[in-house]
């Protein structure tokens, strides 16, 4: 059979594997400790997975609708209305989806087009700007400056011209850990008012915030509640990375477009988990008791490296410990990554490649999504570089 020998011109040509793929699969060749990739490495209650059994074995296994299992639907809304006082009605403005990746790309999708711009802050997740260039977009960047990595919304509004199309926010923040203050809310409510602007809000990590935070949401400004797709994930709130659950809240109008995109890119998702989910939602403290959670782990690990030569930056939420390495070593953050996984064995991820150009600000991030052994050998190891 005569095989194709055409050329495919590459959509994403500077794209390559992420580095999330490289560094596990190091991890895993090395059998080093991974605190590379954002996943845990503990489960949720059993209790979870009992109704998701319960749904199966019930025969609830065919297509779920569209937009999502009302019954998921209807508890998300309760959930968003309690926390932010935002109502959105399940049936026209709550989209369920295949996690957040999918989320953030069918936003993209659904509302630019070639010759747009979307404005990114960076360090920037690395999903962000190759949906953009998928759909014929321009990204064009913001600076987060270390080590604060707070928004510089002057220069945000500088970059807001008549092309532009959508702003891609996050908070709390992957890979940095900070997280928004109301006044952020506020500075982009101003620079968005009385424009086409749209805003795509990552607010994956939104119960993941410490020491007395509150998350701000864009779900609970009302004037940017009229501009934004608001996206959360089930996966980073139940650890359940692999089951690929997130949601998506927008106002009707903009709901239309992203189901028409969204029916064609995945068109609905696993139903027994949806209505699993469902029933699990029914107990706030199963999310709200999350902040305390990962605090406590936070802190283990910060205590746990302050005999290390490591430098660790303030982490306001995430699961994401950033840690400077500057006091060790001159060496590309990438390579020293590397270099530790296999000679120390613990894996890490270098924040250079959240920018588009990589940056030399000698940067790890370490993820504390981890069993409490995991974590106190990962210090003991690092403690001793």
């Amino acid at each position: 059979m005569p095989h194709y020998t055409g050329s495919l011109p590459s959509r994403l040509p500077r794209v390559g594997t992420t580095i999330f793929t490289v560094m596990s699969r190091l991890a895993t060749e090395t059998g080093a400790l991974n605190l590379s990739q954002g996943f845990p490495d503990f489960t949720s209650p059993p209790g979870l997975f009992d109704l998701v059994s319960k749904h199966m074995h019930a025969g609830q296994n065919q297509y779920a609708p569209m937009a999502g299992a009302i019954p998921l639907r209807e508890a998300i809304a309760r959930k968003v209305e309690a926390l932010y006082g935002a109502r959105y009605d399940p049936e026209h403005e709550i989209t369920v989806t295949a996690g957040g990746t999918q989320a953030i790309f069918t936003a993209v999708a659904c509302a630019v087009r070639p010759g747009d711009e979307v404005v990114l802050l960076e360090p920037a997740y690395d999903s962000y700007a190759p949906a953009v260039e998928l759909c014929g977009g321009t990204p064009v960047r913001a600076r987060l400056a270390f080590p604060g990595y707070r928004p510089d919304w002057a220069e945000v509004k500088r970059l807001v011209t008549p092309r532009t199309r959508m702003i891609i926010v996050n908070t709390p923040h992957n890979p940095t850990g900070t997280a928004w203050e109301p006044s952020d809310l506020e500075a982009l409510a101003a620079l968005t008012r009385g424009t086409g602007v749209l805003v795509v809000a990552d607010e994956v990590y939104e119960h993941i915030l410490f020491d007395g935070r509150r998350h701000q949401s864009c779900a609970g400004h009302a004037e940017l509640r009229d501009r934004s797709f608001v996206l959360s994930s089930f996966g980073k709130t139940f650890h359940v990375t692999g089951w690929k659950v997130g949601y998506v809240l927008a106002p009707r109008e903009l709901s239309l477009e992203f189901r028409k995109a969204h029916q064609f890119i995945v068109f609905t998702v696993n139903t027994p988990v949806q209505l699993g989910l469902a029933e699990w939602l029914a107990e706030p403290e199963r999310y709200l008791g999350l902040s305390a959670f990962y605090q406590a782990k936070r802190d283990l690990f910060r205590e746990g490296l302050r005999a290390s030569r490591l430098e660790l930056l303030p982490c306001q939420g995430t699961y994401f410990q950033l840690a400077s390495y500057a006091r060790i070593t001159d060496e590309p953050d990438t390579a020293l990554a590397e270099r530790w996984t296999r000679e120390i064995g613990v894996a890490s991820i270098p924040v250079s490649v959240f920018y588009e150009t990589p940056r030399q600000d000698r940067v790890l991030r370490f993820c504390f999504a981890k069993n409490d052994d995991t974590l106190k050998r990962a210090c003991e190891r690092l403690a001793g570089v």
